[in-house]
């Protein structure tokens, strides 16, 4: 029995064929990694932030997905490009992204929450590395950071078990 295809529209095809910001970038400020166990979807975000301004100069990305998760991580480089880290963190909501791509099918709407989870895991890194947080920043992780935060655990929780049985 074969699998219907999504039925993704023209936006998020285009996106996914052409993304704009693919890459890996080597004098980012920050790099970012996120990603859902579930259905195996990563995104590294790779922020340069002008220190004095704290604004996005650039952001690029490096994605293991389907087309809604490259879709959508490349949406997140265009509109958080410029912006500075409070106004990204304000206002880029997964569901400003799904609508920047054009709508996902449903199955498909977590891709939303982990490019914007790994955006905003990105901007909590680089204040975490000054040491310093800033008071419109939640002391709590976000519901889309909690999501990002998965593939991190996981590889973690692996790398220690591979370690131990290197060790045996």
């Amino acid at each position: 029995m074969s699998r219907a295809p999504l039925p993704y529209n023209p936006k998020v095809l285009d996106l996914f064929r052409n993304p704009k910001n693919q890459g890996k970038m080597d004098d980012a400020t920050v790099v970012a990694i996120a990603g859902n166990p579930a259905c195996g979807d990563m995104i590294t975000y790779y922020v340069k932030i002008d220190d004095e301004t704290e604004s996005i100069v650039k952001i690029t990305f490096e994605s293991y997905g389907c087309a809604a998760n490259i879709a959508t991580a490349s949406v997140v480089t265009e509109l958080a490009k410029n912006l500075t880290l409070k106004v990204a963190w304000e206002t880029l909501t997964w569901n400003k992204v799904n609508e920047a791509v054009g709508g996902l099918p449903s199955v498909k709407s977590h891709c939303g929450i982990l490019a914007v989870g790994a955006l905003k895991r990105a901007i909590r890194i680089f204040y975490e590395k000054r040491g310093t947080l800033p008071d419109w920043l939640p002391k709590e992780h976000t519901f889309e950071e909690k999501q990002a935060l998965e593939e991190e655990q996981l590889a973690d929780t692996l790398s220690k078990k591979l370690k131990v049985e290197e060790e045996k």
